[in-house]
């Protein structure tokens, strides 16, 4: 993106201080002796995004960069860097865990919420600009990202080779994009037929309302629902092959507002940004049902527009066509973004020759980007082994216990050693 040199304006900047060896389990918590472990400036893009970089102590960076992408957020909230979304399990930041490993770490809250997939790219090579700007040319650029920020790094990695050299991309819609709009269009339209008059609005429209309402009304209501009708819940689970874990039965619940959410926040938006409807299940055979002949002859039905169509398959599609390494992190129970996007993307990549540059690590447990800080980092140094050829640094001073540093080596062991050949 073209840019003078004073196009984005950098508004401060903070340091980070933690105990030192606190956060390497050297030392406790109480002791005084403290060190710098991140130094934090923010600033605003040429386009509205806000950006943050985090850069290591003094002395301490290794030339590399790695670039967070988020995921999902509501088209009605403001817009912010994802805070949220960069703690991680056992309270440190994303951006503590990359200084600690000596690497620097930017990251944009992208010049839109909601469906902001094109965006996201635009504005995370514009971010590597800014951080050449102010910091140099960085040795290596590493893209991570998850839920949506997952198919943004799996898009950017396969058009912008020559900006990031790898990425890590979790539980992300990689695999077929128009597959999963139609699996939150079913089961919105199952939901409806299962439950009527429970939500108002529809697969295509999402009135005002039950978005301004949802946490208070409806989220209430969905769940007096389910309470009361648990066989109708359960065959809008089967019909619509959402995971659950059936070792939880809170997770039935889970499951179904967790859809509902995303039918609900992202239907209106995403048909403005596509420019027009792209659900579709006008041949769409449902089953699982007590009766399926009456499921399919009642149910509604909804066709999508062409205009949508083209948009998703010229923007929204991933390739499969690698230069770069691509892990992919994905939960095998995952109820939002569901795991068959796996095996989809290990076939395009097949296809087009790149298979041995995607990776794939499975979490055995049910959730959206339900990981382990040991899973995250041993997925971020499959990569870097995939990119750099050696084993991943310095991962003691983040993964302080014998336990975890075990189960760390686990996992690079078997998947950054070994070559996958199946389309798990």
């Amino acid at each position: 993106m073209a840019r003078t040199p004073a196009a984005y304006d950098r508004v401060g900047t903070a340091e980070v201080e933690m105990v030192a060896g606190a956060a390497t389990g050297s030392l406790p918590a109480s002791s005084p002796r403290r060190a710098v472990i991140s130094t934090c400036e923010e600033g605003q893009q040429s386009t509205g995004a806000l950006y943050r970089i985090c850069m290591p102590a003094s002395g301490r960076w290794n030339g590399d960069l790695v670039v967070f992408a988020h995921g999902y957020i509501a088209p009605n909230e403001p817009l912010s860097l994802p805070d949220d979304q960069m703690k991680l399990p056992g309270g440190m930041s994303m951006a503590q865990v990359a200084n600690l490993l000596r690497f620097a770490f930017a990251t944009t809250s992208y010049s839109t919420n909601g469906l902001a997939i094109k965006e996201g790219i635009a504005d995370l090579v514009d971010l590597v600009d800014i951080f050449t700007e102010a910091h140099g040319q960085p040795n290596r650029v590493f893209l991570a990202g998850g839920s949506e920020g997952g198919i943004i790094t799996t898009l950017a990695v396969e058009q912008h080779p020559d900006v990031f050299i790898g990425g890590l991309a979790a539980c992300g819609p990689i695999g077929d994009f128009r597959r999963q709009v139609n699996y939150w269009g079913d089961f919105r339209v199952l939901l409806d037929y299962f439950f009527p008059d429970l939500i108002p609005g529809s697969p295509v429209d999402v009135p005002q309302e039950v978005m301004d309402n949802w946490e208070t009304d409806y989220v209430p209501a969905i769940r007096q629902a389910i309470q009361s009708h648990p066989h109708e819940a359960d065959q809008l689970l089967r019909v619509s092959r959402a995971p659950t874990d059936r070792r939880d039965p809170a997770s039935k619940e889970a499951t179904i507002l967790g859809l509902m959410w995303y039918n609900v926040f992202a239907t209106n938006d995403g048909i403005t940004k596509l420019g027009g409807q792209p659900f579709d299940n006008s041949r769409r055979l449902y089953f699982g049902s007590d009766n399926d002949w009456q499921l399919n002859r009642e149910i509604e039905r909804f066709s999508a527009d062409p205009d949508a169509l083209d948009e998703i398959a010229a923007y929204y599609q991933t390739s499969g066509d690698l230069q770069v390494p691509l892990v992919t992190l994905h939960n095998i129970g995952d109820p939002v973004v569901p795991y068959w996007h796996v095996p989809l993307y290990r076939w395009k990549a097949f296809r087009n020759g790149s298979s041995r540059l995607h990776t794939n690590i499975p979490a055995f447990r049910y959730g959206h980007c339900n990981f382990s800080l040991v899973e995250g980092v041993a997925a971020f140094a499959v990569l870097y082994l995939k990119v750099a050829g050696q084993r991943l640094s310095g991962v003691e001073a983040v993964l302080p216990d014998a336990g975890s540093q075990a189960r760390f080596n686990e996992l690079v062991q078997k998947y950054g050693m070994a070559q996958q050949d199946d389309f798990r």
